[in-house]
């Protein structure tokens, strides 16, 4: 028995003859690590069934439509749109909506020619800024390709959240209006936040419909799925009652599947469908016009807006659908690629470890890379969403790699030390206060990023739940003055943070939470310092 035993440990884990406890601890703990791995990436990506809005004999209304590849935006130089790419678009997009909307002409040359050649009707706009010589050659296109394509084009939008933007003033942009309205035979609109249309009156009076943009998770007072949509409902009866008898049109609403949460709002693929497909139903029993933003996620949009920008699609940058009109929906689709990486992890963790120095390191090793895979995946989760630039990926490797670092000293702590490990168990040790004092150092970056400047920063809580609850465990000596500073910095930011995202957002909760362990183990190690002095 004791040979079998042998034969299915870790490289050099052995147990003598009268101990066989920790055999049976350690291989319990293994199970038990790898359930709570599979159930943690399983819960995470389980499907969700919801109502289907879309089918092939069921199109929607209309989609936003901006024509770019994952790796392109509007400030590229020189400006390139694949005539193929626009093609293949709308022959995506025609299977599900009747009509699409467009924000600019420029490059945009192609798209009446393939949206007759797929079926599509379009809603074209000029893009209104505050340069009159850009803001001129946007109308002036406009007003010819709404005249030569009369078949397919049914109205025009002067000007997307212009006032906004404080680029141009009502009484610029109605002169706008009044040109094209006088020059084109389509209705004539100008689309903007709901609360532009009444700091501004004098524009109603010149479109021919009115259109508003409703997106609850940008209010100043974000709620749930379920009170965002009843908020729609309520701004959109209200807008039809103070325009009558003009009609309204939601030239915008959606919802990001990915990002920070924002009070209750939550950015997922789940509720992103949940949201899509609850106004979809209410739009049509309401028989509103509407308008669904956004046909594919674009990228480009996380510079300006943080990672939930680049997240709005009904299709990822890819061209995947997310399931966000029909079918079974997921958060995470892939977690079974997650998983197989938390598998190695977790392997990795007890070869690493190999044999163990008692009946209790039997029990946390195996748990250690249980957690060590959650995090660590998780991690490159929240990397994948948030990071485009080459500094934002240097940090996500530096996170990573103090994680892994983290994880070999841990292991190595638990493991008796022999050969190798016992060098690199010593390597470690010597410089595990580096290792931690790198951990505060993040954690207080990001902790004054977090109260300071919030509003586009995502929650990276999952990158330090692993460092702190090692040091918290197993405390380490550390240069005190500087552990001591970073310890003030996170523990007085946990109260602000709180209080700017409100209590009832579960990810500031997180990572408050993450920040009182990285705090009590600052705190321990400074102890652990000073009783060596």
């Amino acid at each position: 028995m004791q040979v079998t035993c042998a034969a299915l440990l870790p490289d050099g884990l052995t147990m003598p003859a009268t101990s066989r406890f920790p055999f049976f601890a350690y291989l319990f703990a293994c199970l038990l690590g790898l359930f709570a791995l599979g159930g943690f990436w399983y819960g995470l990506g389980k499907p969700v069934v919801l109502p289907d809005v879309a089918s092939a004999t069921h199109k929607l209304q209309c989609a936003s439509y901006t024509p770019f590849d994952k790796d392109q935006s509007p400030f590229d130089v020189p400006f390139n749109l694949r005539p193929e790419r626009m093609d293949a678009d709308l022959a995506l997009l025609a299977k599900s909506f009747e009509c699409i909307r467009t924000y600019s002409m420029t490059g945009l040359e192609a798209v009446p020619d393939l949206a007759r050649k797929h079926g599509l009707k379009l809603m074209i706009g000029a893009w209104v800024n505050s340069n009159p010589v850009d803001t001129a050659k946007e109308v002036d296109l406009l007003i010819a390709s709404a005249n030569a394509n009369a078949d397919v084009v049914t109205s025009v939008i002067v000007g997307n959240e212009t006032l906004l933007r404080k680029e141009i003033t009502g009484a610029q942009l109605v002169k706008l209006i009044d040109r094209v309205k006088s020059q084109v035979k389509q209705p004539v609109t100008y689309a903007d936040v709901w609360e532009f249309w009444q700091k501004h009156p004098e524009v109603a009076p010149a479109v021919d419909f009115i259109t508003i943009h409703l997106l609850p998770y940008w209010e100043d007072h974000p709620s749930n799925i379920d009170v965002a949509l009843s908020q729609v409902a309520s701004v959109r009866q209200s807008f039809g009652s103070m325009f009558a008898p003009k009609d309204v049109m939601i030239g915008e609403t959606g919802w990001p599947s990915e990002g920070r949460q924002r009070k209750t709002a939550l950015p997922s693929r789940v509720n992103e469908a949940r949201f899509i497909r609850g106004f979809v139903i209410m739009a049509e029993q309401q028989g509103w016009h509407y308008n669904l933003i956004e046909a594919f996620d674009q990228p480009w949009k996380r510079a300006s807006e943080g990672a939930v920008g680049g997240y709005w699609g009904l299709f990822d940058a890819d061209r995947q659908d997310k399931g966000v009109l029909a079918g079974p929906v997921s958060n995470v689709p892939y977690w079974s690629q997650w998983l197989a990486v938390g598998g190695l992890i977790f392997l990795g963790t007890l070869i690493l470890g190999g044999r163990v120095r008692s009946t209790r390191a039997a029990l946390v090793l195996p748990l250690l890379g249980a957690l060590a895979a959650c995090s660590i995946g998780a991690w490159g989760d929240l990397a994948r969403v948030t990071t485009r630039f080459a500094s934002e990926w240097l940090w996500v490797v530096l996170l990573t790699a103090l994680n892994l670092l983290v994880l070999a000293h841990a292991a190595l702590t638990l493991s008796a030390h022999t050969g190798w490990r016992e060098r690199a168990f010593n390597f470690l040790e010597r410089r595990a206060g580096w290792w931690l004092a790198a951990a505060g150092f993040a954690a207080a970056v990001t902790m004054l990023e977090l109260v300071f400047d919030p509003r586009y920063r995502s929650f990276p809580s999952v990158a330090f739940i692993l460092p702190a609850l090692v040091y918290l465990c197993r405390p380490v000596t550390v240069s005190r003055r500087e552990i001591a500073l970073l310890t003030f910095i996170i523990g007085a930011g946990i109260a602000p943070q709180l209080y700017q995202e409100g209590l009832q957002n579960q990810q500031a909760w997180g990572w408050a939470l993450v920040s009182v362990l990285m705090v009590a183990a600052l705190w321990r190690c400074l102890r652990v310092s000073k009783g060596q002095r």
